[in-house]
């Protein structure tokens, strides 16, 4: 397939075609991922700083007592809370070793900060960035930037009096440094990733792109076998045909009786001629169209003209043609009569034709089931079993025989096979080389549709 330039340049283009959707596909895929771990965390973050908030939120509403003012119970419960003055400078208060420390602001990832009802900052707590603005945002949710390019996540919420009045505000923030890093990593694997899986994909959408036009490489290959099976029919008569007037055209004169012997001749090419178009026509309208003008036919009085039909035939070939109809009451099934003729005269001539001399051809009829069955049995060459797989091809012959008087015009079982196909039914083979052939029908008696198919037995 890869020596044929029209193959290769739409392989190319087709596995081209699967990168580029699935490179997209990744893509979307890797960011939407990305977008979900960066959710997800933010919200885990959020909860984890409400909590914080919620936990301190309730630890000193209950004591403070005037707007502005923290209790003594604050300081006691940070460990390096800084007050600040009106210019916003902010100093370190001395440890007390009686103070009860919160667990939560004593993480090295969390500050504190509280601001007046005016928005002044009165006190900063916990692990406090240098850089950070004192300029109070009364907004709940922030992310916000340090001096340094650190970032943190900040929540603010009001405090009240005992006696519920506005007390000012407490914020809390976190480092987004341990976050950063994490969402760092994701980006870094899916990053380093992606050209990895382009490169799977890549190799991948090759080989699905060489799987995908195999069955169109192969109905190309048929099709050119057929078109050069089918120029070598034709060319035999028209060759002999033009041979012959090429020939009388050259005779000064021509008596009545080589003038009889070339029309005769000239005859015989275009009855050839005829028939293979007609066979060819005949395949294209089993294949296209359904079948056409059904009827009851009685398969007993098929097979008994047919035996009678081909009497004169064996006795020339000196084949002896038998049938054995293995039922007692007639076997009837829809369809075409002249179809299921032509069906069985195929497979008898090709019997015949492959049977020598002495030989035998024998017909059974039976019903099995929901089926009638007619074998046609031949005691003839048989067909190698590497041959089994193609003798239903067009114009294919068993060891290129092309001889007239054995291989026909090579359409014959591929005409059977057609017929079979469009009356629901299946054709069996089977051979063994030097000891002669069975071909097996099964036509449905009723319009039940069934797969269509053949099987080979060795």
């Amino acid at each position: 397939m890869n020596q044929n330039k029209l193959f290769r340049l739409t392989r190319i283009r087709l596995a081209l075609y699967y990168v580029v959707v699935m490179g997209l596909i990744l893509s979307v895929c890797a960011f939407g991922f990305y977008r979900a771990v960066f959710n997800a965390h933010v919200v885990g973050l959020d909860n984890e700083i409400e909590s914080v908030a919620g936990t301190l939120h309730d630890s000193l509403e209950l004591k403070l007592a005037k707007p502005g003012i923290l209790a003594p119970i604050a300081q006691q419960l940070f460990p390096n809370i800084e007050l600040c003055n009106i210019q916003g400078i902010c100093i370190q208060q001395p440890l007390d070793s009686h103070r009860h420390f919160l667990g939560i602001v004593t993480k090295s990832n969390y500050y504190v900060r509280f601001f007046d009802n005016s928005g002044k900052i009165i006190a900063i707590a916990g692990s406090y960035p240098q850089g950070l603005s004192t300029i109070f945002n009364s907004k709940t949710w922030q992310f916000i930037q340090g001096s340094n390019g650190q970032d943190f996540h900040q929540i603010t919420v009001v405090l009240h009096t005992q006696n519920y009045q506005s007390w000012g505000y407490l914020q809390i923030g976190r480092s987004l440094e341990e976050f950063n890093r994490y969402l760092n990593s994701v980006k870094l694997t899916l990053i380093l990733g992606l050209p990895f899986a382009m490169l799977m994909i890549t190799a991948a959408s090759w080989w699905l792109s060489g799987l995908a036009m195999q069955p169109i490489y192969q109905s190309y290959r048929q099709i050119q076998q057929f078109t050069a099976d089918a120029a070598h029919e034709l060319r035999t008569p028209l060759a002999a045909t033009s041979a012959t007037v090429e020939s009388a055209l050259l005779m000064p004169q021509i008596e009545e009786e080589e003038t009889r012997d070339i029309l005769q001749t000239i005859q015989r090419q275009n009855q050839r001629l005829t028939t293979l178009v007609t066979d060819l026509l005949m395949l294209a309208r089993l294949e296209k169209q359904p079948i056409k003008h059904q009827e009851l036919c009685c398969l007993n009085d098929i097979v008994s003209d047919l035996v009678e039909e081909f009497a004169a035939m064996t006795t020339t070939a000196d084949v002896r043609l038998t049938y054995v109809i293995q039922v007692h009451q007639p076997v009837n099934i829809i369809g075409n009569s002249d179809q299921l003729y032509r069906l069985l005269s195929n497979l008898i001539i090709n019997g015949i034709q492959y049977t020598p001399k002495g030989g035998k051809v024998t017909l059974f009829l039976d019903k099995i089931d929901y089926y009638a069955v007619i074998r046609v049995e031949d005691t003839g060459i048989g067909i190698p079993k590497n041959e089994l797989p193609r003798i239903f091809d067009r114009f294919y012959r068993v060891n290129s025989d092309r001889s007239r008087s054995t291989g026909g015009s090579g359409l014959g079982l591929a005409i059977a096979l057609a017929i079979v196909g469009v009356n629901k039914g299946k054709l069996n083979v089977e051979s063994e080389l030097g000891k002669g052939s069975t071909f097996t029908i099964q036509l449905p008696l009723n319009i039940t549709p069934l797969k269509v198919g053949f099987q080979i037995f060795h």
